[in-house]
């Protein structure tokens, strides 16, 4: 008897454990999380850099810091490991810096600045899931543009940080009219560099944004994107049991998409940034997914 119950509790923590390393936020302990940055893998930066030039007009693109891109491999979250190039380097990137607006509105709740209705909680689905402008607009507004600066530039965040190259920033409305708050460095209305966007999704997985219940309240809503291109349209081919967390931008020739794919195997864990001004740039940030693969498969069986 004292047998059967000492394998049924050995077999209820390994369960938990196994369940605990497939939960999102990755659970952490409350320890200190490793600045992103004290993360750069050499193996992997050298893996990256290789792979991408491999391609004529990336490379080109990437000489004039008209194409960057980032990756942040989580497939053992203790040893994570992170590259970029032209990380730092400052884009118009669209609807993707809606996710500041999704942070923001969740600093704002939590502190009472902010009443959770059905509507503000419509609004930052539609806002994520579908990129509705009107939806992101009104949101600005009950916000205002203050709030949005205060939270990106605070230091618990620093996802915009004026001596580093910018970063996340909203300055404008999605859509016509309206004062402007444009970020100090490019006078960029919708801003967004490679390296703080990684950084956002790193917090994010590891529910440092606002709190862990907040943080798993993002992930909700960023989960299950509605629009099926860029990175989605290959992952909807080669990975179609992973989870996705996504948002991603397009205006004229600027294009950018982020996302924290989660798949059952944690080799498929990961998370891809790419941020391009070319016309072309939809079709190269769907081309992007199997080299970034290819990468962190190559960096993991070195490692």
């Amino acid at each position: 008897m004292k047998t059967n119950q000492l394998l049924i509790v050995l077999l209820y923590f390994f369960t938990f454990s196994l369940l605990s390393q497939n939960e999102l936020p990755i659970h952490q302990n409350n320890l200190k999380l490793i600045p992103l940055k004290s993360l750069s893998n050499s193996s992997l930066q050298t893996n990256l850099e290789k792979e991408l030039n491999l391609n004529p007009k990336w490379k080109s693109l990437m000489s004039q810091n008209r194409m960057a891109v980032g990756v942040i491999d989580l497939s053992n979250p203790k040893i994570t490991k992170y590259a970029s190039i032209n990380g730092n380097h400052m884009m118009y990137a669209a609807s993707l810096p809606k996710i500041s607006i999704l942070l923001a509105a969740m600093d704002a709740i939590e502190k009472g600045e902010l009443i959770e209705t059905e509507e503000v909680t419509n609004d930052m689905k539609i806002m994520i899931s579908k990129s509705s402008n009107q939806a992101a607009t009104r949101m600005i507004d009950r916000l205002g543009y203050d709030k949005i600066a205060s939270v990106m530039t605070h230091e618990k965040y620093e996802l915009y940080n004026k001596e580093d190259g910018g970063g996340l920033w909203v300055g404008k409305r999605y859509g016509g009219g309206g004062d402007t708050n444009r970020e100090p460095i490019l006078n960029l209305s919708h801003a967004a560099s490679v390296d703080q966007v990684c950084k956002y999704y790193y917090l994010l997985a590891n529910g440092k944004l606002v709190n862990p219940e907040r943080s798993k309240q993002m992930l909700d809503i960023m989960e299950n994107p509605a629009l099926h291109h860029k990175f989605v349209n290959t992952l909807d081919q080669i990975a179609p049991n992973a989870r996705l967390f996504r948002k991603s931008g397009s205006w004229k020739n600027f294009h950018s998409d982020s996302i924290l794919v989660w798949g059952k195997d944690p080799k498929r864990r990961y998370i891809l940034v790419a941020l391009i001004d070319d016309e072309s740039g939809e079709q190269i940030i769907r081309s992007l997914v199997k080299p970034i693969e290819k990468v962190l498969k190559k960096t993991t069986v070195r490692a």
